[in-house]
């Protein structure tokens, strides 16, 4: 579970640990407020350094062809037929079903995006 995602997020998190009157060991001070904002940006600090790392391995594998991101879904042969069974009035759960896919997926496609 992620205590909060910035600086901002942990004080919203703390002070709504504090309202609901759970046990929290920080007190609202200046001193335990610096020390929450130290963490949270120590965090954000490591979370870029790990994205950071993980572009640089990206980009060398790219070229090689071990880096090809995720495989579609459908062929451009089966998402012609889903836009055409849509557009016909099949429930696009109906459509995700039959297809194999999640109703997302099937908006996806249906907005092109894929």
């Amino acid at each position: 579970m992620t205590f909060a995602r910035s600086c901002a997020s942990s004080q919203r998190s703390a002070r709504r640990v504090r309202q609901e009157q759970l046990i929290f060991t920080g007190d609202d001070n200046a001193m335990a407020t610096l020390l929450l904002n130290g963490m949270g940006a120590f965090a954000k600090f490591e979370r870029s350094l790990i994205r950071e790392r993980q572009r640089e391995g990206i980009s060398p594998a790219k070229p090689r062809g071990a880096y090809r991101g995720r495989a579609p879904s459908m062929d451009a042969k089966s998402a012609t037929e889903l836009r055409a069974k849509a557009a016909a009035g099949v429930p696009k759960a109906a459509l995700a079903r039959h297809s194999g896919i999640s109703r997302e997926t099937v908006y996806a496609y249906l907005r092109a995006e894929v």
